[in-house]
C-alpha cells in the first residue's frame, strides 16, 4: 500500500511539472473597424471556410526551417483554425460592412444576400519573421449567376513569441476582409468590381 501511494505521488509530480496549454484565438481582440453608423441594407453569408490539409489541427504548426515545420502540442488554437478563421473573417467583414452575417440565419424576404465563399490555400506560421494567409474568395448574390473570384495575399511581419506570431495573424485576416468588404461595396452599388 506505501508503495502505491510513493507512486501516485510520482505520478501527480510529473503533472504537475508539465508545461501549461496556451490557447489562442484569432477573433478575441480582433482590431475590427468600426461599423459606419448606417446599417447596410444587405447581409452576407459566410460559410465555413476551407484550409489546407496541414493547418486541421488544434495545435499550432510553425515553420521552422526549409521545408520543416513543428506541432506545438503546448500551443493551441481555441477552435480548428478553419472555424477560427471563418469566424475572424466574418467579424472582419460585417463590421466593416455595417451589416450581419446571417448564414444558417432566416432572413427577410425579398432582402439582398451575398454570399462569400473562402478557401485560404496557405497558412503559414514563421515565429519572430513572419505570419501568412493566401485566400481565394468569391462573392455572388444569391439568386444571381454572376461571381466575383478574387485572390488575397496577406504577409504580415511579426516578433518574436506566440502571442505576436497570432497578432499578425489576425492583422492578415482584416486585411483580407477588407479586400472582401471592399468587393461587396462596389457589388451592392451596381458598380463594376474587380479584384
Amino acid at each position: 500500500m506505501r508503495a502505491f501511494g510513493l507512486a501516485a505521488v510520482l505520478v501527480l509530480g510529473g503533472c504537475a511539472s508539465s508545461p501549461p496549454e496556451h490557447f489562442y484565438s484569432l477573433s478575441n481582440g480582433l482590431g475590427v473597424a468600426p461599423a459606419p453608423a448606417a446599417r447596410a441594407s444587405y447581409y452576407i453569408e459566410m460559410p465555413a471556410v476551407t484550409v489546407p490539409k496541414q493547418v486541421t489541427r488544434n495545435q499550432l504548426l510553425v515553420t521552422t526551417g526549409e521545408g520543416r515545420m513543428d506541432l506545438l502540442e503546448q500551443e493551441r488554437w481555441a477552435a480548428p483554425p478553419a472555424a477560427e478563421i471563418g469566424q475572424a473573417l466574418s467579424l472582419a467583414v460585417s463590421g466593416e460592412l455595417g451589416t450581419i452575417d446571417a448564414f444558417r440565419t432566416p432572413v427577410p424576404e425579398q432582402a439582398t444576400v451575398y454570399r462569400i465563399s473562402t478557401n485560404v490555400q496557405r497558412f503559414e506560421s514563421a515565429p519572430g519573421r513572419y505570419a501568412l494567409i493566401d485566400a481565394v474568395w468569391s462573392v455572388r448574390q444569391v439568386g444571381s449567376t454572376q461571381v466575383l473570384t478574387c485572390r488575397s495575399v496577406a504577409q504580415e511581419t511579426v516578433g518574436a513569441g506566440y502571442d505576436a506570431l497570432v497578432a499578425g495573424h489576425r492583422r492578415a485576416v482584416v486585411r483580407i476582409g477588407s479586400d472582401i468588404a471592399k468587393a461587396v461595396r462596389a457589388l451592392a452599388a451596381g458598380e463594376r468590381s474587380g479584384c
